[in-house]
């Protein structure tokens, strides 16, 4: 507060004088930043249950839009089904109809079978016997593009650079048919039964009958080509069989030709023959044994005399020799008749080995000729005897595979398929599109379009819309709310608050009007400035109520437009001002001639004009103080209407001549961000706030927004205390 003397007016009327002096620093507290990181589960419960009309809305849009694409849209879709199992069959490898026509029943075998029913071949039969290239619904190229989709705004595109369209570009059978394929590919599923040899085939389509037509005839194709499949594996093994058999009876002629032209150019001997002539062979070679030990012998016994006498031991040779003669001639000491009779008998013991050698070589080539008659004999019988096995063989062969032949021969044209039809596709149910889910859906998403959409609004809300948050971000006390004046123009406000002085509007500016007069009840506040952080949030117009509801205490009161850059006070009042606050600062005019008096509101306003002097210079000048003494002495109240803090200086000039300042924050608009910085910059230049002002609080937003029935003059219990048509 500025510091204040006490001086004598001359009509006797004791007054203040001013000595001006910067006001204590305010403290803009950062409280608010910690509170924005919380979630009031109970303020966003409430902003929901508030909110359930939008919910509501937007559960109709959904549904609504669901129900047009039911209803105009969507392609209905039937299924149909029809059911083949697989008769289990036993293989085995010396079968050969199973191995020619059987099916195996081992889960590798039955994903084949799977993958055969929708294998490219037996779809393409099944495009054929039904005609379906002449189905608009799997040949897309006999449907016309349907107009926003993709190819007809590609075609939409082609037409205005002047390139050929998509859609009518035309198209070769092969890619009809293959397109055709595919799409019925799409339609078709299949599937193996758990537990089961069964297959369910199923057929979705836009049309009953068509489905269960497709299934039928999907299966009886499928069953006629494991028909055609096995006949034409029949007729290959009766030809291969023909064909094997023949070979097989040549064959078994040319080994049986073999066997008797053996058996009638060689002369086989008896039985008994070979044995004796084998008896024989034994028996030489016993013999070959006794020569062979005999001419050994006497070879080593000739051998020894040689040596004997070759080292001249008559006595030792004699013995060798086992000679009388020798013994006797020794006897008497005839040693030359002995060694003649040695030599002698040496040469008789080598004739004697020389012989029985010659003897055992005799006997050796009689057993060799003997064993290789009996080996000629031997292979003679084995290569008769592997001939006639061979032809056996063949023979059993031949057999088997004739028996084959003519078994295999009967069974063409009565072969089954090893499945069955276990039961017929009928006219198919309707499984698409699913009503009952997608109405579900769209109100699902309804409402959580409606959650999604109240929790933006209330994301993006940056402003203030209760005088306990505005509290809770600046630390400073809420003065007033004023709602919003249901004024058209700037000049009904004053209109408005004259013909309805009970109305909420007027009764929020008496509240204001005593919260800013009790703010210092020693020392009530005389000079009271009115800013607020940006341009529109309501200050002008109650500075203008403030005013008027001063001078209902019997008070004088001067209104001062310091916002002279705008100049907005020619809007609210009908009188043409006789001077200026330039003027009245500049000395031109006094300031009784300057302002000018409006018997509605009973107060003197003096307006602003045009300077070339900055406003902030004007503002900080001494004759400025010097005005603001002057209006102290002579009015009780002086109200100043200040430009926003976050656009000039101004305010910040003005604010330390002012014994209050009221800060407006306009309802559900002014930011966060915008009043601390307005505050903060009040702050810096030591100017503390007396309070803020709510304004331009709007009655229908607060009751929407669940406020109305805890907040001041337009709470729905003080609705009886006000004018009805306030």
């Amino acid at each position: 507060m500025a510091e204040i003397g006490t001086v004598v007016q001359a009509a006797g009327r004791t007054v203040q004088d001013t000595v001006v002096r910067p006001l204590s620093p305010g403290i803009v507290p950062t409280r608010g930043a910690s509170a924005d990181a919380l979630v009031d589960l109970g303020h966003l419960a409430s902003a929901l249950w508030r909110g359930l009309w939008l919910i509501a809305v937007c559960i109709v849009l959904t549904v609504g839009l669901a129900s047009y694409y039911l209803l105009f849209v969507a392609v209905p879709n039937y299924t149909a089904e029809a059911r083949i199992v697989v008769e289990a069959r036993d293989q085995t490898v010396v079968d050969l109809e199973s191995v020619i026509s059987g099916r195996g029943t081992d889960e590798a075998s039955l994903n084949t079978e799977m993958s055969v029913m929708t294998s490219r071949t037996i779809l393409e039969l099944l495009v054929h016997e039904l005609d379906l290239t002449n189905d608009p619904e799997f040949n897309a190229g006999l449907v016309p593009a349907r107009p926003l989709s993709a190819i007809w705004m590609g075609d939409l595109v082609r037409g205005w650079l002047g390139l050929p369209l998509v859609d009518g570009t035309p198209r070769t059978e092969q890619e009809e048919l293959l397109e055709t394929v595919d799409a019925l590919a799409e339609a078709i599923f299949v599937r193996i039964e758990p537990y089961s040899y069964v297959f369910s085939i199923r057929v979705r389509t836009e049309d009953p009958g068509k489905s269960a037509l497709i299934a039928n005839r999907l299966a009886g194709i499928y069953l006629d080509e494991q028909i055609s499949t096995k006949f034409s594996a029949t007729e290959y093994a009766v030809d291969w069989l023909s064909q094997r058999v023949t070979e097989l009876e040549l064959e078994l002629k040319q080994k049986e030709e073999a066997v008797l032209e053996l058996s009638s150019v060689s002369l086989l001997m008896p039985e008994a023959s070979l044995e004796a002539l084998k008896s024989r062979e034994r028996e030489a070679q016993g013999r070959i044994a006794l020569l062979e030990d005999a001419a050994d012998r006497a070879a080593r016994e000739a051998a020894g005399l040689a040596a004997a006498l070759a080292e001249g031991d008559l006595r030792g040779a004699a013995d060798l020799a086992r000679d009388a003669e020798t013994f006797a001639l020794l006897d008497i000491g005839d040693g030359a008749g002995a060694l003649d009779r040695l030599r002698a008998v040496l040469r008789d013991r080598r004739d004697d080995a020389r012989a029985a050698a010659e003897d055992v070589a005799a006997e050796r080539a009689d057993h060799a000729a003997l064993v290789d008659r009996i080996d000629a004999e031997d292979a003679l019988r084995q290569d008769l005897t592997q001939r006639v096995r061979d032809a056996d063989a063949t023979r059993v062969l031949y057999q088997t595979f004739l028996a084959r032949l003519k078994e295999t021969s009967i069974q063409i044209g009565l072969q089954q398929a090893d499945s069955r039809i276990l039961s017929g596709a009928v006219p198919g149910e309707e499984v698409a599109p699913r009503r009952a889910m997608i109405l579900a859906v769209a109100a699902m998403l309804g409402a959580v379009l409606g959650v999604g959409i109240i929790l933006l609004r209330q994301y993006m809300n940056r402003g203030f819309r209760t005088v306990d948050d505005l509290e809770e971000a600046t630390g400073y006390t809420v003065l007033g709310q004023i709602p919003r004046i249901p004024a058209r123009r700037r000049r009904g406000v004053l209109d408005y608050l004259r013909r309805k002085p009970t109305s909420a509007a007027a009764e929020a500016i008496r509240n204001l009007r005593t919260s800013v007069l009790l703010s210092d009840v020693d020392r009530p506040p005389r000079v009271i400035m009115s800013t607020s952080s940006i341009p529109g949030e309501g200050k002008t117009t109650q500075s203008i109520a403030l005013a008027q509801n001063l001078a209902g205490l019997g008070q004088r009161v001067l209104l001062v437009e310091g916002d002279i850059r705008r100049r907005t006070f020619t809007q609210y009042l009908l009188a043409d001002p006789p001077g200026s606050l330039v003027q009245v600062v500049s000395g031109t005019l006094t300031l009784a001639e300057a302002v000018v008096s409006d018997p509605a509101l009973e107060i003197d306003v003096l307006m602003g004009d045009r300077s070339s002097v900055n406003a902030a210079d004007i503002f900080s000048s001494d004759s400025f103080r010097r005005f603001i003494l002057s209006a102290r002495n002579a009015y009780d109240y002086v109200v100043i209407d200040t430009p926003p803090v976050l656009v000039v200086p101004d305010a910040r000039v003005l604010g330390k001549y002012a014994d209050a300042i009221v800060y407006s924050v306009q309802w559900d608009r002014t930011s966060k961000e915008q009043v601390t910085a307005g505050l903060r910059m009040l702050s810096s230049v030591h100017l503390k706030i007396t309070g803020l002002v709510l304004s331009q609080v709007d009655p229908k937003g607060m009751r929407r927004y669940g406020y109305g029935s805890r907040h001041g003059a337009y709470s729905s219990y003080g609705k009886g205390y006000y004018d009805s048509g306030a």
